[in-house]
Order: C-alpha cells, then structure tokens, then sequence
C-alpha cells in the first residue's frame, strides 16, 4: 500500500510520536510511505527515517492556501492509497484534500477526549462524509465524540497507542547510573525515593494539581523527590516555580525539561506519576508500564483501559486523592513493587504493544482499501 501520514506538527508530544512511530513500522514492512507535515520545521521534532515533507501552514490565509496547493500536487504524484491525519488540524486538512481528487482512502484519527470547544465538533461533523472513519485511541474519546455529535457511531472505532517493548525494557544498571548523572544517590532503602512525571507543559498535565499533591507527599516524606520532564516555555516555567514556591518544593523538584533518555530516566526513578486534567490514551503511562514502574495516574481519558489493575488509577483534580496513592506506594516493599512491575509489564506486551497496534492498522487500512474500490 502507498500511504501518507498527515500530522500538524512533528513537535514531541505523544501523538506526533505515535503517528511517526506507526509510519516507520509500515515502512518496515514493505509499504511505500510519506509524512506531510502542516506547520514550519520546529526546533525540535521527533526524528524519522520517513520521507517528510513540511507544508509550511501558518495563521495566514494565504500560507494556508498555498500549503493546501503543495499538498494537493504532492499526492497527485505520490498517489496514495491511504491518508491518514491525526489530530484536529491535520484531520479537517485532509478531509478538505480529497475534495474534487483523484480519490484515496482518508482516515482520521482522534488522540484525546477534548479537542476543542463545540465549532470544532461543527467542523467534524459538517465534513465527516470526507473521511472513510474516524479512529479513537481509547474508548473514552471515541464515547465523547459520539456523544457530541462530532462522530457518527457506525464510523467510529477504537485503537488503541502501542507502546515499543524493546525500547522501553529495563535495562541492567541504566538506572544508577542515570541517577549519578542527575545527582540522586542510587535507590537502595535508604535512598530518595524518585518520583517521574513526564509531558509537555499544558493545561491539559494539570502540573499545579501534580505539585500541590506532591507538597503534601513531602510532608509526610522528606526523602520524596520528583522529576518532571517535559518541553515547556518560558512563560509557563515561571508559573509552575510560583506554584513550587507557594508550597515549598522547589529543592525537591528538578526540571529536566526535554529530554530523549526516557527510558534511561524510568529506569533511575522508583515509580511514575500523572496528574493529567483530561487525555486520550497517555503514551507516557504505558511507558512507565513497560518499564516495570508503579504507576499512579488519574482517571482520565483512556488511563483506566490501559492501567487496568497494573496500577492505581484517582480522581483527577483532587490532589489529596493522588497524594494519598503516592504515599500508598511509597509504602510498600520494593518487592511489592517489583510485583506490580511485571504485572504492569506483562500487560502492556500482551495488549498493548506496537507490533499488535501496527497489525490492527493494516488490517483496517485494508478493509477501507477494499470498501473504496
């Protein structure tokens, strides 16, 4: 098959990392593949050996314009048997592509429970008859838009994210090694107990209600240590510092920012926290899974689909609530932590890894490849 993945951006957020990982597996696998890509080259992105191709959209009309040009010639002479776009922007994109086209298969997909307010829910649904369907990457999300009208419901399926099992694996002594690098000592019983956050800083991580609740963790723990990595600007750095220094934490809370050893970084920390306001199907989670962490993350989005009983799963924005799971954790033995670890793991190779995740793809890029013939 000839398919092209239409992302807005190649930015590191887990979306863009799914869509990338998924075309480089199909490329594995004899496909011929391509990447458009909306918005201008960012300073970082997630490298690809996919051949990609930036449009260079922007706010103004004409870019748009003139971006919706170089993509109409681009598939004209890729002629692709499947687009498939991921997320807002990109899905409406590809839609509109394939009016008065040579026609393809264009399957959209949605990565979270909130993609905006209700004139993007108009746009899904006014131009729904465009796309073959629309894929969720949990249950959840794809409930919502069917609720909202955005999806009909006998053109909406679920996927879930897989998760590369060979990169993320524990790894020997990565861990103490990372935590020399970054100043901790190693986890002995004695040690800090390191807790990780990883993702970008949005409204959507909810990281004042992951801070708060880690203020109480350290009240009732001095040893508790938390890392955040993530992109971030400026702007909302300095409103996450207030937030540390309302309740005290700045010295036990280190800012990695972005970073590309995150499996380097499970293996050093003792267990995995999310504070997320809403999500889709979190990458990050099941990351953590896969790396035998205790995972602690609030019920949001597709968590509960991916966590089952491999973790514990709170209320989101109730601090108190994530703060009691934490020091819940950090409570029991490292062999009880252990336990849960490969519980953890195991779930996430038998349900959710890439390899069953890309075969899932195929299986419907067929059957729509089939439908429209």
């Amino acid at each position: 098959m000839r398919i092209v993945y239409l992302v807005t951006s190649l930015g590191v957020g887990g979306a863009e990392k799914q869509a990338v990982a998924l075309a480089e597996r199909m490329q594995s696998q004899g496909h011929s593949v391509a990447i458009l890509v909306l918005i201008p080259r960012l300073a970082s992105e997630w490298p690809t050996r996919v051949p990609t191709t930036h449009l260079d959209v922007s706010k103004n009309p004409a870019s748009v314009v003139s971006g919706f040009l170089r993509a109409r010639a681009y598939l004209r002479e890729f002629k692709p048997d499947i687009v498939h776009s991921h997320c807002f922007h990109a899905n409406i994109f590809a839609r509109m592509l394939r009016l008065g086209a040579r026609p393809f298969v264009v399957i959209s997909t949605v990565h979270n429970v909130y993609e905006g307010g209700w004139a993007r829910m108009v746009a899904y649904r006014l131009t729904d008859g465009l796309s073959c369907g629309t894929v969720a990457v949990s249950q959840s999300a794809a409930d919502r838009f069917i609720r909202l009208g955005a999806v009909p419901r006998r053109k909406c399926s679920v996927i879930l994210n897989g998760i590369d099992i060979r990169e993320f694996a524990p790894h020997g002594d990565r861990g103490a090694r990372t935590r020399a690098e970054i100043g901790v000592a190693a986890a002995e019983e004695d040690a800090e107990f390191v807790w990780l956050a990883v993702g970008r800083l949005a409204p959507a991580k909810d990281y004042p209600n992951l801070l708060q609740a880690f203020a109480e963790v350290r009240a009732g723990r001095s040893d508790a240590r938390l890392w955040i990595a993530g992109d971030a600007q400026l702007g909302q750095i300095a409103v996450l510092q207030q937030v540390m220094n309302e309740f005290e934490i700045r010295d036990s809370v280190r800012w990695l920012g972005l970073r590309r050893d995150i499996p380097a970084l499970l293996d050093a920390a003792d267990a995995f926290v999310s504070g997320s306001a809403w999500e889709g199907m979190p990458l990050a989670v099941g990351e953590a899974m896969a790396m035998e962490k205790p995972v602690v993350a609030t019920d949001v989005g597709g968590v509960r689909e991916l966590i089952g009983e491999a973790g514990v799963v709170v209320a989101a924005k109730d601090s108190d609530a994530l703060a009691g799971a934490m020091l819940a954790t950090m409570g029991e033995s490292r062999e009880a932590h252990a336990a849960s670890g490969r519980a953890a793991r195991r779930r996430i190779v038998e349900q959710f890894s890439m390899d069953a995740t890309a075969e899932r793809w195929t299986e419907l890029y067929r059957e729509f490849a089939v439908q429209s013939s």
